[in-house]
């Protein structure tokens, strides 16, 4: 879950700095492909291993983190979907994320 706050958050900040500056090149920190990288599964495969046994590893190991990197997603986007559907105005995006992040951090999450 932190990893996927990590992510809504650097996509809220490119979007700021995007309006702040329409020329900025907001994608050449890497930060988004960093934290996908730190969430899917280093996968070994056998040299000798058939194009048929190379697809089932990688579908095997890729799913399960494929699945919870949705479902975070998913999570975060519904929390900040219910605060905006309220109408609350005192909190902000990145506070909804903050509360999320604080939350799973102190292990309320897991």
């Amino acid at each position: 879950m932190q990893h996927a706050v990590g992510i809504l958050t650097e996509a809220l900040d490119m979007r700021r700095r995007l309006r702040e500056d329409p020329e900025a090149d907001v994608t050449s920190n890497g930060a988004v492909a960093q934290l996908l990288e730190e969430m899917l599964p280093r996968i070994q495969l056998p040299g000798d291993a058939s194009a048929r046994e190379v697809a089932e590893i990688i579908t095997a190991e890729l799913g399960p983190a494929i699945v919870q990197i949705a479902s975070a997603l998913t999570f975060a986007f519904v929390q900040l979907a219910e605060v905006h559907d309220a109408g609350r105005t005192d909190m902000s995006s990145a506070d909804v994320l903050r509360s999320i992040a604080l939350h799973y951090e102190s292990g309320g999450g897991r």
